[in-house]
């Protein structure tokens, strides 16, 4: 099969989405927080949180796994995107673009691990961490078809939540 017929560009909820795994934009400390973390906690209830607070930390570009409890899929991927904020961003241990394309790559790298064949991602650091759209849409999109073109024989889904962000995939793939 065609690389590019196994990448979705959908617009909801990624709380709602039924592939094998979806992605945490989490924050360092995998606390519930603010836009797709705090929705993913919510609707996974409390038992996520304890689980991510056991594990405690995870490092920015990197990703570590854990079980969905409520919700549809089989387990949750939490990623933590660069913060482009003023503060936060002087604090960044690698290029923003590097870090960013590692959320992907480690996420991707876990689904394998744990032969999931299906993952759905956010729109990783577009929110409050302030990566621009497009250019956030443009590294994710090459770094997903470069594994979907290598070493990843299964379905990736990019589940944006706004119309500005499924423009932004849309600009890439027509």
């Amino acid at each position: 099969m065609n690389p590019t017929d196994r990448l979705h560009i959908v617009k909801g909820s990624i709380t709602r989405m039924a592939t094998e795994a979806v992605v945490n934009a989490a924050n360092n400390q995998l606390r519930a927080g603010s836009g797709v973390c705090g929705a993913i906690h919510s609707a996974a209830g409390p038992q996520l949180a304890i689980e991510c607070n056991a594990i405690g930390w995870c490092d920015t570009g990197k990703s570590v796994i854990t079980d969905a409890y409520n919700l549809p899929c089989k387990k949750v991927i939490h990623t933590v995107g660069p913060d482009l904020r003023p503060w936060a961003a002087a604090k960044l241990t690698d290029s923003p673009e590097r870090l960013l394309a590692s959320c992907y790559d480690t996420a991707i790298d876990l689904a394998k691990a744990n032969s999931l064949k299906s993952i759905a991602f956010p729109c990783i650091s577009t929110g409050v961490y302030m990566y621009p759209k497009a250019e956030a849409a443009r590294i994710a999109y090459d770094t997903i078809m470069k594994r979907l073109t290598s070493d990843y024989d299964g379905e990736v889904t990019v589940c944006c939540f706004t119309d500005e962000d499924i423009e932004s995939y849309r600009q890439l793939t027509d």
